[in-house]
């Protein structure tokens, strides 16, 4: 690091959680919208426990410059996230082929918007009545209920409902969402029940909700979440590209870093690296094939490789703690 630039460690991040992981990739894609200028890099401190990753900026640049910043790309970006009278990602494969075609068309304009889309679906992947199949990490109802309209609804939405605070309902404002979701640990102290409410997306663990040991059911709980990582995971999913594969005999799609266990569970794999890269940068680690073999994570720089699987529990989806990668020679 040179006498120029300064890094911003972000404690709110955890190393194991998908939400965090996609937050992050929301972050850098925000900064790199907002202030290309800045060259933003990150990398995680594996050196300084507890496991967070940092962000990489000139030393002008202190948290209030970063959060303005964030919030700035973050807004710019939700923009693109119009989807007409579309609702969830059931779509015809014709007019799904017809959206892919207008955004790679547009990507020279609209990058963004292309790589959403191409995260999002694929016109070759559908289910019998000719109808699109999601991306692994839509987890909504039984898998696609309104996912359009909430992801819509997630990345334009500034601040989330007025939170209880001694009796009294407190309103935050965007920044101190975006603080608390970068630089603290999180309180998820967002809720998502009531007619004002907010909406996660399943991809944190703690929304894993189970029946044993609860005084009443989780669905009759008031769910807590961190709106502002959810705001930048929206954002982040662009990242997370997906193709037609054949798996199991079946077409199927995978994500950019996804796979499948031995018992056949979708799973997420993202590296945990030493030195700061850029956005590209990580994008490219999360698509290298070989980063379970040893010799590829040293000549990389990357000290470890988490993974979390998508489980089932009852009716609901969820993503479990992402665990590290057993090594092979």
């Amino acid at each position: 690091m040179t006498a120029s630039q300064v890094d911003h460690r972000l404690d709110g991040l955890e190393p194991d959680n998908l939400l965090a992981f996609m937050a992050l990739l929301g972050l850098m894609r925000t900064v790199e919208e907002a202030r290309p200028d800045w060259h933003p890099r990150v990398s995680w401190t594996v050196n300084e426990p507890p496991l967070r990753p940092a962000l990489r900026v000139p030393d002008a640049a202190g948290r209030d410059a970063v959060i303005e910043a964030v919030a700035k790309g973050l807004n710019a970006l939700a923009q693109h996230h119009d989807f007409d009278d579309l609702k969830d990602l059931k779509i015809p494969s014709e007019r799904a082929k017809e959206r892919l075609q207008d955004a790679a068309e547009n990507s020279v304009r609209d990058r963004y918007s292309a790589d959403l889309w191409a995260a999002l679906l694929s016109d070759v992947v559908i289910d019998k009545e000719g109808k699109t199949r999601a991306t692994p990490l839509c987890l909504l109802g039984t898998g696609q209920t309104n996912f359009l309209k909430t992801f819509q609804s997630v990345a334009n939405r500034r601040t989330p409902p007025k939170r209880k605070s001694t009796g009294k309902k407190v309103e935050i404002s965007e920044y101190d969402c975006l603080y608390e979701a970068l630089f603290k640990t999180w309180e998820r102290s967002d809720r998502t029940d009531g007619q004002d409410k907010t909406s996660a997306f399943r991809w944190d663990p703690i929304e894993d909700a189970r029946h044993a040991l609860r005084w009443s059911a989780p669905t009759d709980d008031k769910e807590p979440t961190q709106h502002g990582a959810n705001r930048l995971a929206a954002i982040g999913l662009s990242v997370l590209t997906v193709v037609p594969r054949k798996q199991f005999g079946e077409t199927e799609l995978s994500i950019l870093g996804g796979g499948r266990d031995i018992d056949r569970l979708i799973t997420l794999g993202w590296p945990i690296w030493r030195e700061p890269i850029s956005f590209a940068g990580i994008r490219a680690l999360i698509g290298h094939p070989h980063l379970d073999r040893r010799d590829t994570r040293a000549a990389l720089g990357i000290a470890e490789r988490r993974c979390a699987r998508r489980i089932h529990v009852g009716k609901y989806m969820n993503f479990t703690r992402a665990e590290t990668v057993t090594e092979e020679g």
